[in-house]
């Protein structure tokens, strides 16, 4: 004896619960998927940073070593400057 529900047997309705659930499987599959690639492609970022902070600190310091002398140069001399309006 098979149930009806409004007319639909209830192997209809199981057929359609678990195409419902299947669904929900794989909905739920391709989100984490997702995430997970999210936070793969994050990752990936990193070295590019480094390699950001990396060339910036070596430009940096180029240039103070390059510049130095003519830096502490200009700071005696306004100094000295400011020791003589007194």
């Amino acid at each position: 004896m098979k149930l009806k529900v409004n007319g639909i047997e209830d192997a209809s309705i199981k057929i359609a619960l678990n195409i419902f659930r299947a669904q929900s499987l794989v909905k739920r599959k391709l989100n984490e998927s997702k995430f997970i690639s999210e936070l793969r492609d994050e990752r990936g970022d990193v070295p590019g940073w480094v390699l950001v902070v990396l060339m910036t600190t070596g430009l940096v310091t180029a240039i103070w070593t390059i510049a130095s002398p003519r830096l502490s140069a200009i700071l005696k001399n306004s100094l000295d400057s400011m020791n003589g309006i007194r």
